[in-house]
């Protein structure tokens, strides 16, 4: 039987905490090995001023201290939050750009109180049996 729950692997990509300021929230490194497809799913709480837009890195290193900003070419998609977005969820995909491992990451700007965030990776191997 074919079907999603078997063919699909779920990581916590960023744990859940408010985005207060004007910065950049990176998450956590997802190593992509054995997998050709990750999506990254971002859910908002109550946000109350600011906007964040999502954007993804990649690299070879497992701590990413080699991580660049993912291609435009490789990236799926364009996920953005702005105040109005309580409880939202936006996503973010990455195609296989020849990196083992890949974050996400959350630019916030206008910001003062801002508004708690969370993502998890969702990734599909490359082979998914029949």
């Amino acid at each position: 039987m074919r079907d999603i729950h078997n063919n699909i692997a779920v990581e916590n990509a960023l744990v859940s905490a408010t985005i207060g300021s004007n910065t950049t929230t990176t998450g956590l490194t997802i190593d992509r090995q054995g997998n050709d497809g990750l999506e990254f799913i971002v859910q908002s709480g109550t946000v109350t001023d600011g906007n964040y837009v999502l954007s993804a890195e990649s690299g070879d290193a497992s701590d990413l201290n080699d991580a660049v900003a993912v291609d435009a070419k490789y990236i799926l998609g364009s996920g953005s939050f702005a105040a109005t977005d309580d409880d939202s969820v936006k996503s973010i995909g990455v195609a296989n750009d020849g990196k083992r491992y890949a974050r996400v990451s959350i630019v916030s700007t206008g910001v003062t109180t801002g508004g708690p965030f969370s993502a998890v990776a969702v990734q599909a191997p490359k082979s998914v049996p029949a």
